[in-house]
């Protein structure tokens, strides 16, 4: 004991208990979540929806009446009587029927052709970007929304400082850099449910070092005392959010996928009294080299269910007009489609605000078929100008403190 770390002794005593994992420290953040009480909810909540491996744009937005998309996308193009039309030029594929009750009910924005300057076609690089607002000879240890939670939450007397949990990841995969932070720690939540389970497991660890303590040797270790503490706000911190989550109840019936299972625990915790402002989901497999169509179609099937459902929960709970969400990929695909019908790593594309208080339809001019860089399409929005947008409109954070620079915000949410 005398020379275990606390990393490994979290480790060790947790094993394959511990379904929580934190960027490099415990006990903040669930310190916080222990000594919350407050039982009034968070105001505006920011579900963002990742879309990984570069979601072919093109054929998500489609630009049906365009000869020149036909002409690029022999194998790929969605004819004109297929497409959910949004007008008389531009439509969505046929597999986001959820998207398309949304624009009817006037809760999606689509802003059009968004990107950065000087694309690149890397997965790692480009997602960086846009998790950080920065290039690779720039700093970027943070997120961008990492830095809004520090710049919120991360002194104390701020606002909203007294939170439980001002953000959450869900998911199996490694959690975003988007959330990372130098002052406020982030969980990553597999499930609701093995989160729960989570709580045998620190009560075990809590015998553990009960017994550890009836040993002279280490009764006065600050080691021990330190995660003496940690299990213990943990606990309790893990019993608030299932007495939180225990009753609800809902009437709507999610789709049997992985993303649909993230947005339902999204819906429980966002009608719970945690207080988390911003949720964090991926949906991974857009990376469509080959055979695109099918697999295409699948994924955008499954977002648009997915949302559907969760924004139909939210509306039943009584809280769809606090919660906004956001759908963005690393990048858009080529508009050529290659000799494998699929499509490679290209620049621009469509990003979705969903939501009651959107500013519904299409935003921004659509990139031009006939003005090619290297084969892509040119961005007509900075991806940092809908963050701008967010962090202002929504999140009520002066924009330029986070993304570094003054970008303009647009109007995509009514006031």
């Amino acid at each position: 004991m005398r020379t275990t770390t606390r990393r490994s002794f979290l480790s060790t005593t947790l094993g394959s208990t511990a379904v929580v994992s934190f960027g490099s420290s415990v006990p903040g953040m669930w310190l916080q979540a222990a000594a919350h009480q407050q039982d009034k909810p968070a105001d505006n909540v920011l579900v963002v929806v990742q879309l990984s491996g570069g979601n072919d744009g093109l054929n998500t937005v489609i630009p049906y009446q365009d000869p020149l998309y036909r002409k690029h996308r022999e194998q790929l193009a969605i004819g004109a009587d297929q497409v959910l039309k949004i007008d008389d030029q531009m439509g969505l594929h046929p597999s986001l029927a959820g998207f398309e009750q949304a624009l009817q009910a006037e809760s999606l924005a689509i802003v059009q052709g968004v990107g950065y300057p000087d694309p690149n076609r890397s997965h790692f690089e480009s997602m960086d970007i846009w998790h950080t607002c920065r290039r690779k000879d720039q700093q970027r240890e943070d997120g961008w929304l990492g830095r809004y939670l520090d710049a919120t939450y991360g002194s104390p007397g701020r606002q909203g400082a007294s939170d439980a949990i001002p953000a959450l990841h869900l998911g199996e995969e490694k959690q975003p850099l988007a959330l990372r932070a130098e002052k406020i720690r982030v969980a990553s939540v597999q499930s609701l449910k093995q989160f729960r389970l989570a709580g045998g497991g620190l009560r075990q660890l809590q015998e553990v070092i009960g017994k550890a303590r009836e040993d002279r040797d280490v009764a006065t270790n600050p080691l021990l005392g330190f995660v003496q503490d940690s299990a213990r706000l943990a606990l309790s911190a893990t019993e608030r959010l299932e007495h939180a989550t225990g009753k609800y109840k809902s009437k709507v019936k999610y789709p049997e996928t992985p993303l649909a299972h993230k947005l339902a625990v999204t819906a429980q915790l966002i009608h719970s009294k945690l207080n988390t402002r911003i949720f964090y989901v991926t949906l991974d497999g857009f990376d469509t080299h080959a055979r695109q169509a099918a697999a295409h179609a699948a994924l955008l099937s499954q977002l648009g269910s997915a949302l559907q459902a969760f924004m139909e929960d939210l509306r039943e709970h009584g809280n769809a007009d606090r919660v906004l969400t956001v759908c963005f990929s690393e990048f858009g695909r080529r508009v050529q489609e290659n000799a494998s019908a699929g499509t490679d790593h290209g620049a621009a594309g469509p990003m979705f605000l969903l939501g009651p208080r959107v500013q519904a339809g299409l935003h921004g001019d659509h990139p031009d078929l006939e003005n090619l860089v290297q084969g892509d399409l040119q961005h007509t929005i900075d991806f940092r100008r809908v963050y701008a947008t967010l962090l202002e409109r929504w999140l009520a954070c002066p924009s330029q403190l986070i993304l570094g620079e003054k970008y303009p915000p647009l109007p995509l949410i009514r006031s």
